[in-house]
């Protein structure tokens, strides 16, 4: 949970490793019909008739022009932008079918200097990836994308000889605005990538202001082998995720990086991107060391000291402010001047929302998370980015409503979201529609043990503390990812179970258990307060008074609400909860009482059935900080 690296509740992202979507370099609402009917028994006298004809007509006129701007949508009709384009992934007709990283370069370096004209907006790279090797229909490509314009394009290389085929096509009327093809030699792939945008931004007449049109004819390096090692590079660093061992995909991606900067020790872009990869390596815990976070800040040093206007470089070092030393200030000005060369960065914008949200600026995080979802609205990254975001401010509706939306993206991802939905209903309080969802889940699906935890917190909300352990029993994993996030043992699962069925001997031994393992973690983390706050309640189950409240008040400090909206009332909750099962309501209470009213506190199905709170339930205080937080539309 550690700014969001491991996060299922307060961060819902594709891929159980970055829960909290605070990375880089990555991974339709139906509209509800209202039926009127007559009042039954109303007679139209003759005298009426008139009016009633005229309401009549007015009324069919009415549904006849809702009815044709529905179907004109369906045929392909949008009101976007007329300046949007997605910039679609090109052919690769090189005989070397591994050249495909090469084609991706071009449509890549051409939409990213599309992406620098101010006056358009123009569609993220990794939601239109999706539309690579499959039948397209371009209307409805552009209807998913929210733009009007779409260019298609090819790339065959042989030898140093190149041909580069572009076209611009209007999706709403499937009107091609521009066509163009190029034979030149591959040393003047740069010219032909500047020519191409800047004829585009020409068709869709969008004003290029003169600094906009010098960041577009920069040449990142002249030597066009490093060229290439970086287009691997960059290929590999964007999908390591997606591999079997991303460790090592980083690692290989960086020595790509360092044979291209040897070749050319000016290519500043090249700097960026192998601080992406350090910096990847660092935040996902593959090399959470202080040496590896160095390597990320010299390559940023690199960068800027060759361009230091260069907005890629401003937003690298941003990331490294945010993830290497938690300074938002720092962060938010490099991402200023980032924005100024980078005006169609979903990832700037991203990062700006993750800033927002962790100073409490709760209206500015929407605005930037959802400007990134336009940006890029096929990335189910983004999505979940947003999805947090709504979690965290208890908008349920809003949530749920992007599980529908990534489902229709993917449908391959469905038990993800899925699981995700039933945790949902766990928070609004739902336990049979949870149960339910949880039902349909396959048996053997349990990213990271997260189904399980999730069930566990079902079985103990219902007072099964039985089908509990048996659920424990059958995970596979040592480590569980609980309703807050963090990655805890099983020992502490255990812990809860037993604590449930006043077990106290099988309580304190699993507790022990746990605290020697979050000991361990410490030991290599020393300043997580989250680890802390766990620490603490697992001293409370212990009956350690003084070390819990040592630890709790630890965790806070190091995660204090005024500067960590996110993880602050996490560190609070646990605090509370300890002061709970040590016997101390009113401190509990009182922590509980401003909790319940900011985002990121406690939910409702929490405290209304988690044995955890057991000791509070006849408090009529506690019984009121509960009602007030149960959601509207929760049936009891």
């Amino acid at each position: 949970h550690d700014l969001g690296k491991i996060e299922m509740k307060h961060g819902v992202v594709v891929s159980v490793v970055n829960l909290h979507g605070e990375g880089f370099g990555n991974a339709t609402v139906p509209s509800r019909i209202q039926q009127y009917r007559r009042h039954p028994g109303r007679r139209r006298t003759k005298a009426l008739w008139p009016i009633g004809a005229f309401i009549l007509a007015i009324t069919l006129a009415a549904a006849g022009w809702l009815i044709y701007k529905s179907v004109s949508g369906r045929v392909g009709r949008n009101s976007a932008n007329t300046k949007s384009i997605a910039v679609l992934p090109f052919d690769n007709f090189s005989d070397n079918k591994q050249d495909g990283y090469f084609a991706d370069g071009i449509q890549d370096d051409i939409l990213t200097a599309l992406s620098k004209t101010s006056d358009l907006k123009v569609i993220s790279r990794s939601s239109v990836i999706r539309y690579r090797d499959t039948k397209r229909d371009l209307r409805q490509i552009a209807r998913d994308l929210d733009v009007a314009n779409v260019l298609e394009g090819s790339v065959r290389r042989v030898g140093d000889e190149i041909r580069i085929t572009a076209q611009l096509i209007d999706a709403r009327t499937d009107t091609h605005l521009w066509a163009e093809h190029y034979d030149r030699k591959t040393s003047d792939v740069f010219a032909i990538q500047n020519e191409v945008a800047e004829n585009i931004a020409t068709q869709l007449r969008a004003t290029l202001s003169p600094a906009e049109k010098a960041a577009i004819s920069v040449r990142p390096t002249s030597d066009l082998e490093a060229f290439d090692l970086f287009l691997q590079a960059k290929d590999l660093i964007r999908t390591a995720q997606d591999t079997a061992n991303a460790k090592e995909t980083l690692l290989r991606a960086i020595r790509l990086l360092d044979e291209a900067i040897g070749r050319d020790p000016k290519f500043a872009l090249a700097y960026c991107w192998a601080a992406i990869a350090h910096d990847n390596l660092y935040w996902f815990d593959y090399d959470h060391a202080a040496a590896r976070l160095e390597l990320a800040e010299s390559c940023v040093r690199q960068a800027l000291g060759i361009a230091p206007e260069l907005g890629e470089a401003h937003l690298a070092q941003a990331l490294v402010f945010y993830h290497g030393h938690r300074d938002y200030t720092r962060a938010r000005d490099q991402l200023a001047i980032a924005q100024r060369t980078l005006p169609n960065n979903a990832e700037v914008c991203s990062l700006s929302g993750y800033i927002d949200r962790r100073e409490g600026k709760w209206d500015d995080s929407l605005r930037n998370l959802r400007r990134a979802a336009e940006l890029d609205p096929r990335n189910l990254k983004v999505l979940g980015d947003l999805s947090v975001l709504y979690d965290l401010l208890r908008r349920y509706d809003d949530k749920e409503q992007l599980f529908d939306r990534a489902i229709a993206i993917n449908p391959a991802q469905t038990d993800y979201w899925q699981l995700l939905r039933a945790e949902t209903q766990l928070e609004k309080g739902d336990l049979p529609r949870a149960r339910q969802i949880f039902d349909r889940l396959p048996a053997g699906y349990d990213p990271d043990g997260s189904a399980t935890a999730a069930r566990i917190s079902l079985f103990l909300y219902e007072g099964n503390a039985k089908a509990a352990q048996a659920a424990l029993d059958a995970c596979k994993h040592q480590g569980l990812i609980d309703g807050t996030g963090s990655l805890l043992p099983r020992s502490f699962f255990a812990g809860q179970i037993a604590r449930a069925q006043a077990d106290r001997d099988r309580a304190t031994a699993a507790f022990n258990a746990a605290r020697e393992e979050i000991g361990q973690k410490l030991r290599d983390d020393p300043d997580n307060g989250l680890l802390h706050g766990i620490l603490c309640v697992i001293k409370a189950g212990l009956g350690q008074k003084d070390e819990a409240l040592l630890e709790g008040h630890r965790a806070v400090e190091l995660r204090p609400i005024s500067q960590d909206a996110v993880d602050g009332p996490v560190a609070l909750t646990r605090l509370a909860m300890a002061y709970s099962w040590l016997g101390d309501n009113d401190a509990a209470i009182e922590r509980l009482t401003d909790l319940a009213k900011i985002p990121s506190g406690p939910d409702y199905g929490q405290l209304k059935f988690d044995p955890a709170w057991a000791a509070l339930r006849g408090d009529a205080r506690f019984v009121k900080i509960v009602d007030e937080l149960q959601p509207r539309f929760v049936q009891q």
